[in-house]
């Protein structure tokens, strides 16, 4: 005898209703005298047979989503986005920058404080169109937004030019990034001018990071506060990466390079217990950079290209 379920004119019948009429399962069951089980199994067994073919439309803007997921469970990240890699180091970060801009319009919310870093690649974000609907956002430099060199890279200058795309409100940060000894350091950071900057950061609900490699067009070379001399240094010392011109290796320990750190700005290991710590690089050159930032937990979202995402999948 024939199964119910087996019953190719009932199973199209249902098909159309479900997916066509948009009625649901517990009214086709009472529609057609089933069980509700019954016309769930009609369905599955609909789409088994090939009665019913699901396509997905939209999914070339998420092809990478196998190997995003991967990343996800391997590195323990809330979220990964992976844009294609570009034939110029300019493309590339303009590519990331459209990617973050995107991410972003959905991420922000009414009230929300947005922590900045610094860099050419948050500078890319920062030049985006946003069409964000959120209302009082308020964007504040992590890092000392003062130099002589490459102001547009700069902390302020980029926190500045996001809250007016969001007609948001900026906390300017007027500081150097670097001084020269931690005693200047630590004094700065005590500054009445500097709190609120500093009170917000500690306190964000986004931070927004470039994450860099320490070589001859890095952004902290380009601004000026980091001599050839140095950069060698740090080379030799197996540095994998920095974020906010404070550096760690590839398991993501700065104690190495505490020497080095006379930043005023936040400690990132305060990004540890941000709700959305978002690392933005590209290039396979980056791969061990990012993967020393997702071993330090200073990021919990990634935003990158094929090669590094590519790099970092082989080497786990």
């Amino acid at each position: 005898m024939k199964k119910i379920i087996d019953d190719v004119r009932l199973m199209v019948k249902v098909c159309d209703l479900y997916y066509n009429k948009n009625i649901s399962q517990q009214q086709i069951a009472k529609m057609l005298n089933l069980s509700r089980p019954t016309v769930s199994r009609l369905l599955s067994s609909a789409k088994e047979q090939g009665i019913v073919r699901i396509t997905i439309s939209g999914l070339e803007e998420i092809k990478y989503w196998e190997l995003e997921r991967q990343l996800e469970e391997t590195y323990n990240l809330n979220r990964v986005i992976i844009v294609e890699s570009q034939p110029t180091e300019e493309k590339l970060k303009n590519a990331l920058g459209i990617a973050a801009c995107h991410y972003l319009e959905t991420l922000i919310k009414d009230e929300n404080t947005v922590g900045v870093s610094m860099g050419s690649t948050i500078y890319q974000v920062a030049s985006q169109f946003y069409q964000s609907t959120a209302k009082n956002v308020t964007f504040v430099p992590l890092i000392g937004g003062m130099g002589q060199l490459r102001m547009e890279l700069h902390a302020n200058s980029l926190s500045e030019r996001l809250s007016r795309a969001y007609q948001g409100k900026f906390i300017p940060f007027h500081a150097p990034a670097r001084v020269s000894s931690s005693k200047i350091r630590d004094e700065l950071m005590q500054e009445e001018s500097l709190k609120e900057a500093i009170r917000l950061a500690e306190h964000m609900d986004i931070a927004v990071l470039g994450i860099g490699y320490p070589n001859e067009n890095s952004s902290i070379k380009a601004t000026g506060y980091f001599e050839e001399n140095e950069i060698e240094s740090l080379i030799k010392r197996r540095v994998a990466g920095e974020i906010c011109m404070q550096f760690f290796d590839i398991s993501g320990d700065t104690s190495p390079y505490q020497d080095d750190n006379n930043v005023v700005g936040i400690d990132i290991h305060r990004l540890q217990k941000i709700p959305y710590s978002i690392g933005i690089a590209g290039g396979i050159e980056k791969s061990m950079a990012v993967k020393g930032a997702v071993a330090g937990q200073y990021i919990n979202v990634l935003i990158t290209d094929t090669s590094c995402a590519n790099a970092m999948a082989a080497e786990a």
